[in-house]
């Protein structure tokens, strides 16, 4: 089953409605530090309502400590970019694979990017704008995988 992680989120409640999803779906969260909220932050525990008891979560303190950490996991790193080589439409999923979003503001930093096996980008149609809200982008990504994954 393919595990979502956010590096350096900055907007609690972006990270508590990909939690939500992350409980929907059985998918393992990944918070990589330092984060732009406190864990507790009141808005986060909204955003996930009452369904924070069924997320799977493990909180990286650094990005080298997530770095140290992934690579003694299997599977691939798939970091999503704005700039990202292959549209997520046309790359082919695989069940371990790590679905990497960066932060609202800055996206993956070139040190995760490094690591990445591949980097897939979201299409769409109006060139003037930049990005998608980080919490769309990922319940995207991780359905597109869950679709081509046949998992219900």
């Amino acid at each position: 089953m393919p595990q979502l992680v956010l590096v350096n989120p900055q907007i609690p409640p972006n990270t508590g409605n990909i939690a939500r999803t992350c409980a929907a779906t059985r998918t393992q969260l990944h918070l990589v530090g330092p984060l732009g909220f406190e864990i507790t932050d009141r808005y986060l525990k909204r955003a996930g309502l009452d369904y924070w008891p069924y997320v799977s979560l493990k909180i990286h303190p650094s990005i080298d400590a997530f770095i140290e950490f992934r690579l003694q996991q299997p599977g691939r790193s798939v970091g999503y970019s704005v700039r990202g080589a292959c549209s997520q439409f046309k790359f082919q999923f695989h069940a371990d694979d790590w679905l990497l979003f960066g932060s609202e503001t800055n996206g993956l930093p070139d040190q995760i990017l490094e690591h990445c096996a591949a980097t897939v980008y979201i299409p769409m149609s109006e060139p003037g704008v930049r990005s998608l809200n980080l919490s769309v982008s990922a319940a995207i990504g991780l359905f597109e995988a869950r679709r081509q994954l046949s998992m219900e």
